[in-house]
């Protein structure tokens, strides 16, 4: 029998000796990266809106003096009589944005037509 000691040693030798010369670049990837169009991109730095790779701090005007990132938000426009308000819902993660039932942010305006 070996004693537990030299054993731990052995194995802990047998670990270090597999892994000489080996730098730790990072995180290995377990999964594919994310596509937009044909594109990869990192999603923790970019987003996919309509096939368009886009920093996750991008901004677009929904209507005049309301702002939203359409990496995280959706800009609806919905008519109600002859009035038009601006509505900007959040996305849902893996759902294609949809202004009826996607959870309101907060309402923009109220637009006369």
């Amino acid at each position: 029998r070996f004693p537990l000691f030299s054993v731990s040693v052995f194995i802990v030798g047998l670990l270090r000796s597999d892994s000489e010369g080996f730098t730790d670049t990072g995180p290995w990837l377990c999964q594919p990266a994310p596509r937009c169009g044909d594109q990869t991109y990192d999603p923790l730095e970019q987003c996919c809106d309509n096939d368009t790779i886009l920093p996750l701090n991008t901004t677009r005007l929904c209507v005049p003096n309301c702002i939203f990132y359409p990496c995280f938000q959706h800009c609806c426009l919905e008519s109600q009589g002859s009035q038009n308000q601006a509505v900007v819902t959040f996305k849902v993660p893996g759902m294609k944005p949809d202004c009826r039932s996607s959870p309101i942010s907060r309402t923009c305006a109220q637009v006369s037509l």
